[in-house]
């Protein structure tokens, strides 16, 4: 499997639903899902551009958040069309399209774009990160005053076992570290932040594989460090992400173990 070539691909047809997200922005119409969740008609167009393309040119089937798909191929692409969809909505450049492709159950190639912002972030298995396609130096500690975590949604689902009691918990510890915490509203938003070394860390609670899987690529090719919340190797299945520098990943994942042992006493 020729990852740099397949990235390329990738790249194309992201040119295209650039376009259409740009077009849509703070205008396209919701299209209500279940749950009381929503879409938007780029969401929808997007995705099914990428489906198409993706699938005519490289024979590789697409697992995505809208139309869904199977991940059960040796090789899948998973999309995320529009990650951010209520802050694209409302016209917040906190939003991107997300692009992986799945090997054996392990991303090889990640692209997000952030077409507000004019970033696109690429990697492919080996490669360093590249920024609209230049590469990118690794990632490094900042000074204790620069700390910036991004951090996934603050209430959760009542099937999700970082509940949100134990995530505010995590909050007011991370808090106490005199550390700033931003909340952007989209996975892939906080974690190419990390890899770009915007955000020293960032935590997510996703239990979706089209808003980690990207992400969990780009900071590993930045020379950071990509977990489960558990600190085992990110996989098909993993209920959110432990990404950044390595010290820093170490620390949040020992107080998220400090938490769930407090919460068993």
């Amino acid at each position: 499997m020729d990852a740099r070539m397949l990235l390329a691909i990738a790249e194309a047809v992201v040119d295209d639903a650039e376009r259409i997200f740009l077009a849509g922005m703070g205008t396209a119409e919701r299209v209500d899902k279940s749950g009381g969740d929503f879409a938007t008609t780029s969401d929808l167009s997007i995705e099914a551009l990428l489906r198409r393309e993706l699938t005519a040119i490289t024979g590789i089937p697409v697992y995505g958040e809208e139309g869904g798909g199977s991940l059960e191929d040796e090789a899948v692409w998973v999309v995320d069309p529009i990650d951010g969809t209520a802050n694209y909505v409302a016209g917040n450049p906190m939003c991107a399209i997300l692009v992986s492709l799945l090997y054996r159950g392990a991303p090889v190639v990640a692209l997000c774009s952030i077409p507000a912002l004019d970033k696109r972030l690429t990697a492919f298995a080996g490669s360093p990160l590249l920024l609209n396609g230049k590469p990118q130096p690794p990632i490094a500690h900042p000074h204790r005053r620069e700390v910036q975590i991004g951090y996934g949604s603050i209430v959760a689902d009542r099937r999700h076992d970082m509940s949100s009691a134990l995530r505010h918990e995590l909050l007011a510890k991370l808090a106490d570290e005199d550390t700033r915490l931003r909340v952007t509203g989209s996975v892939g938003v906080d974690l190419a932040f990390v890899a770009l070394g915007i955000f020293t860390a960032a935590v997510t609670f996703s239990p979706f594989v089209w808003d980690n899987a990207a992400g969990v690529l780009l900071v590993q090719a930045a020379g950071g460090v990509a977990t489960g919340l558990d600190g085992h190797p990110w996989r098909i299945g993993a209920t959110g992400v432990i990404a950044g520098v390595a010290a820093k990943h170490n620390e949040i994942l020992s107080t998220i173990d400090e938490i769930r042992k407090e919460e068993k006493v």
